[in-house]
């Protein structure tokens, strides 16, 4: 049951060889595939990651620009009023009356105009002089009114106004040229708007430089920020100007925080930030790209690789599926070969078209099986002629053997002048002989074994008489099956020589068909004085191992080993010999042979004496 278990396993485990050579290049096609593939879609994903950061740091910098030339304009107007070399002689004369007025007239009021006309954006210019004997021109604006609402326009003021004001009194002090200062000043942050802070100075003596005046000038944030649109990095993005305290002055998108909110409270762990500083104001420039715009592209990138990596495999795979059917049909004639060697067939011969290896293989295998063919019926014919030969020497072997010690009984018998028994032992030994030479055969019926056995123990009877009691329980029906000859003799002799135990011994004969291992069994068993346990063992030993010593316990080896290596040799290492001993109790022998009838009947009938 376990063996067709384990048969039905077996085949259910089966992998034919066209399957194991496509399943083998699916991997060795997967695997570089899915590296190749992972690690192509590995760079074009940090392409794409570090394209975008160049796209968007580019966008970054061209706004940045842009609000670094709107502002550099706004300030190129400031320079105007600044380096005018006439401006500090005329506003430097302090006469009131005429002069003032020809001073205002003449020269600030076209410079002033002149100066705001230069560019086309909302300019609100307010200069305040040191001079007060020039008038203050002005609006009348309603207070809370963003003054830069009505256009470009200019303001003149009398310096004090803002002497006061803490804007004024933090302002650095001068490197000619150099100060200016973009802040938000009054209502600038209230109403979106940013001023340039310059002083008028007496650029006469550039050592000792005088301040004479102060100019203002605002504009829009939204005017100075054009560029900085949400549209150029992409839809759900955000642009900010962030002040130096992380205040957002100024936003771009869908979903900007309030102004002058803390940036740093915002939630920006869904965004890619990037920032751009505008030195001009201290401030910075902060994108803020969503990763669904990078997780959209991602996704695509990432597609478009499996896409590459499927076709690749599918077209690879069908290739490999037709190189592993070309390769398994050739494999699978090859086994079927094999699998008819196996069993024994070395008939069966094919060919293959072409020269590569498979013909050389179906080449090989042809002339194997020729060969294999012709040595077998070789060795065939040559184990039978050894092993008949064998036989033969075992044989031989035991014969001199008992004939040695009949030979040694008949002298005693002579030298004691006891003729007739003499006789009568003599005439035994003929037929035993003739029994034992048995026509040359080396395989004999079991009747024909008993007989030669019961004519040893004719021989023995007149040597020891009534001292020897021999029963034989023999089933009728093995009588008609066969078996090496002289397998039970050697036992009779090795208990007569050696088992005695007082003055007489009993042995019994027994012979069955065992119907478990459906085979005969012999059981030759003694009342003997038995064996100890080490005589025991070195009797097995020399009968396990065909180069042990022949002696073992005073001779008891020789005889045991003899028969089974008989039976072993023609029947097979099934079967063979057992010894059972106990000392003082006996000795049992038991005898394995298989089932085999007896090829030509013999004309004479089995003696039945042996039964019962």
């Amino acid at each position: 049951m376990d063996n067709d278990n384990r048969t039905g396993l077996s085949k259910k485990m089966f992998l034919p060889f066209g399957m194991k050579l496509f399943i083998s290049y699916l991997v060795l096609i997967m695997v570089p595939i899915f590296i190749f593939g992972y690690m192509a879609n590995t760079i074009l994903l940090d392409m794409y990651e570090k394209q975008m950061n160049s796209n968007l740091s580019g966008t970054l910098a061209q706004i940045r620009d842009n609000i670094n030339y709107k502002l550099a304009d706004t300030q190129r107007l400031s320079d105007i009023l600044y380096f005018d070399e006439n401006m500090p002689l005329e506003i430097m004369r302090y006469e009131e009356g005429w002069v003032s007025y020809q001073t205002t007239k003449k020269m600030l009021i076209p410079k002033f105009r002149q100066t705001v006309d230069s560019t086309n954006r909302k300019i609100w210019l307010s200069v305040y002089l040191k001079n007060e004997t020039l008038p203050e021109i002005y609006n009348n604006d309603e207070p809370d009114t963003d003054v830069l609402a009505k256009g470009k326009h200019w303001e003149l003021f009398h310096l004090r106004r803002i002497e006061n004001k803490p804007w004024y009194k933090q302002f650095p002090q001068e490197d000619y040229g150099k100060t200016v200062i973009w802040q938000q000043v009054e209502d600038d942050s209230r109403f979106g708007r940013i001023s340039l802070l310059r002083r008028l100075v007496d650029t006469r003596n550039p050592t000792k430089l005088e301040t004479i005046g102060f100019m203002r000038i605002s504009v829009y944030l939204s005017e100075i920020f054009e560029s900085v649109d949400t549209r150029k990095i992409g839809s759900g993005s955000m642009l900010l100007i962030l002040d130096e305290n992380n205040r957002i002055v100024y936003g771009s998108g869908d979903h900007v925080p309030d102004l002058h909110s803390d940036y740093r409270l915002m939630d920006t762990s869904r965004f890619t930030v990037l920032g751009e500083q505008v030195p001009k104001l201290n401030w910075k420039l902060t994108a803020l790209v969503p990763d669904t715009i990078i997780q959209h592209e991602t996704r695509r990138v990432n597609l478009l690789t499996l896409v590459i990596c499927l076709a690749s495999f599918v077209v690879i795979s069908l290739v490999a599926l037709g190189v592993s059917r070309f390769f398994s049909k050739r494999v699978s004639k090859v086994v079927s070969i094999l699998n008819l060697f196996q069993q024994g067939d070395f008939h069966k011969r094919f060919h293959y078209k072409g020269n590569d290896e498979f013909t050389m293989i179906a080449a090989s295998l042809n002339k194997l099986g020729e060969q294999t063919e012709h040595l077998i019926k070789e060795v065939y014919a040559t184990n039978l002629k050894k092993k008949e030969a064998e036989l033969e020497t075992l044989q031989a072997q035991i014969n001199p053997h008992f004939l040695y010690n009949t030979l040694s009984s008949i002298s005693r018998l002579a030298k004691f002048g006891q003729v007739d028994t003499q006789h009568q032992m003599v005439m035994n030994l003929a037929k035993f002989y003739r029994l034992s030479l048995n026509e040359g055969q080396t395989i004999i019926a079991i009747h024909k074994e008993l007989e030669q056995t019961q004519a040893y123990l004719d021989i023995q009877k007149v040597k020891y008489g009534e001292r020897m009691e021999v029963e034989f329980q023999i089933e009728p029906q093995i009588v008609k099956f066969v078996t090496v000859k002289l397998i039970l003799q050697p036992f009779l002799e090795n208990a007569l020589q050696h088992a005695w135990r007082g003055d007489r011994i009993y042995i019994r004969v027994s012979g069955w068909h065992d119907a478990e291992t459906d085979s005969i069994e012999f059981e030759i068993m003694d009342d003997g004085n038995g064996m100890s346990k080490d005589t025991l063992q070195q009797v097995n030993s020399a009968m396990d191992s065909a180069g042990a010593v022949r002696s073992s316990g005073r001779g008891r080896g020789y005889g045991i080993r003899n028969v089974n290596e008989r039976i072993k040799l023609y029947f097979g290492k099934e079967y063979g010999v057992q010894l059972f001993s106990r000392l003082g109790i006996g000795t049992t022998v038991r005898i394995r042979i298989p089932l085999r009838h007896v090829q030509q009947q013999s004309t004479e009938p089995p003696d039945t004496r042996w039964t019962g």
